[in-house]
């Protein structure tokens, strides 16, 4: 049996609101040495968006650094791959080094997946960095394709996988139906939506992207989810490390570690004489005020009891009102065709466009989209 701790989403060097995450990063990483050592784990998979920005900080890559290098100091192999978050080059930069420390990182994308093969006889680890269509047809300009599943799966048919053997997949993509939040990022008119039956030849799927732990199409096919919140539509998850044991084609079990966060993200509610008799918290809040009049400058005054305010709201009988909500934060809740829908109707005396422009818009929304990837 070969023991794997399942990782992803990890965004090192993410703020939430103003506030730097890096040392609550620091505490989940030392849990997750703290798991590979209790567990007796024998590998650990890490699903892509290891860092939160394509040109991550400094102090990000050395928090990085730091984990793998006590990882390689406890002979524990390493298998990692990029999400859309990771510019691919930074993250399989020193590839063929990284290898002779036991740290598999995909090498340049060549159109086809790159196996792992670890000591465990018959099992094999294949590692599927986050692809976009643009990224493939580079590769195969001859393949019809144009969805984010085309890219997939023309991939996957050009890749030598033998079914005889335990085949675990590594990759960072949206799988139809998976539970999203708002800090995730997808593509335009949802074009990177890959049904979980395209993995129909893996035994286990070691899925990143989407922030919720969870299960997709089958138990096999598995989001690890982010170890911290990182946004107020995370406040209700349940944070966990996945562990999966691999017995045998048929013989997988996987189970869940909760993580102890450093600092919750959560919403307080109460009148303004409520709030500030509550204890001062360190955790990460949104404060809803429900008295009717509202107290000048509360907001000021409570940041006593919650010096980590994200935000400050009123929710009374009159009014439901985020004081902090900015034009920045409403817009990405629309997508760029909605918006452009949006625009074209205030243009045309309330018309909406018709199918072929809706089209044209769809397809140069998808062609920017794949250029930011």
């Amino acid at each position: 049996m070969t023991r794997f701790l399942h990782l992803a989403d990890l965004h090192l060097g993410k703020r939430i609101g103003d506030f730097p995450l890096l040392d609550d990063q620091r505490d989940v990483l030392e849990q997750a040495l703290d798991t590979v050592r209790s567990e007796a784990v024998d590998e650990v998979l890490i699903a892509g968006d290891v860092y939160d920005k394509q040109q991550p900080t400094v102090e990000a890559m050395a928090l990085f650094d730091e984990f793998l290098t006590k990882l390689c100091a406890m002979q524990i192999p390493v298998s990692l791959i990029s999400g859309n978050h990771d510019a691919a080059g930074r993250i399989s930069y020193f590839s063929h080094l990284l290898g002779a420390s036991g740290v598999s990182v995909p090498h340049e994308f060549d159109g086809h997946l790159q196996a792992v093969h670890p000591a465990a006889s018959g099992l094999q680890i294949w590692l599927m960095p986050f692809l976009t269509p643009s990224r493939v047809r580079r590769c195969y300009p001859d393949e019809p394709i144009e969805t984010y599943e085309d890219a997939v799966k023309c991939v996957l048919s050009h890749s030598p996988i033998d079914t005889g053997k335990v085949n675990l997949l590594v990759a960072h993509q949206f799988i139809t139906g998976g539970v999203t939040c708002d800090s995730e990022e997808f593509a335009v008119g949802g074009l990177d939506n890959i049904g979980a039956e395209v993995f129909a030849e893996f035994d286990y799927v070691a899925l990143g992207h989407l922030h919720q732990p969870q299960r997709c199409g089958r138990d096999t096919v598995r989001y690890a989810g982010s170890p911290l919140k990182y946004s107020l539509s995370e406040e209700r998850q349940r944070k966990t490390f996945t562990i999966v044991d691999v017995a045998g084609k048929d013989d997988i079990t996987i189970r869940e570690v909760p993580i102890r966060l450093p600092h919750d993200v959560r919403t307080v509610r109460g009148s303004f004489a409520e709030l500030q008799k509550m204890d001062r918290t360190e955790d990460y809040v949104r404060v809803l005020v429900t008295d009717e009049e509202l107290q000048p400058d509360a907001r000021i005054m409570l940041r006593s009891n919650f010096p980590r305010m994200l935000k400050f709201g009123v929710d009374n009988s009159r009014v439901r009102l985020d004081l902090d909500v900015t034009a920045q934060e409403i817009l990405p809740q629309q997508t760029p065709l909605d918006l452009f829908c949006d625009f074209f109707a205030m243009q045309n005396n309330g018309a909406a466009p018709s199918s072929e422009q809706l089209a044209i818009a769809r397809d140069i929304f998808a062609e920017i989209e794949e250029g930011r990837n």
